[in-house]
This record gives C-alpha cells, structure tokens and sequence, in this order.
C-alpha cells in the first residue's frame, strides 16, 4: 500500500514525553492514521487503516 504524506498535517502525540522521544500522528484519508518519529520527519511513517484496528503499544 502506498499513502502519499506530503500533505499531512502533523502533531505532537499528548503521550509524548517533552524530552526527545516525540511521536507525531496525522489523520488521513479514509480514516488512516499516520505515525512518525519527530526526530526523523522525512523519515518512514507506520500508516494504520480502520481494519487493521487501533495501534497496540510496544513494550
């Protein structure tokens, strides 16, 4: 599957830290949700759609 971003609109995650481990989110299209590290914003991005349900935390 391929999303194109560039015209995302971006923020901050309210879970994120005020330090350096930032995650940003965006809503896309079609009820997607985008999820990249801050400190990398041309870097990759999980994209999640509805089916696959809301993302589970990693320990």
């Amino acid at each position: 599957m391929s999303v194109d971003l560039s015209g995302a609109k971006w923020f901050k995650s309210s879970r994120s830290s005020s330090g350096k481990e930032c995650v940003e989110i965006a809503f896309l299209d079609a009820g997607m949700v985008g999820v990249r590290d801050s400190k990398n914003p041309t870097g990759p991005a999980l994209v999640f759609t509805p089916a696959s349900g809301p993302p589970s935390p990693v320990a």
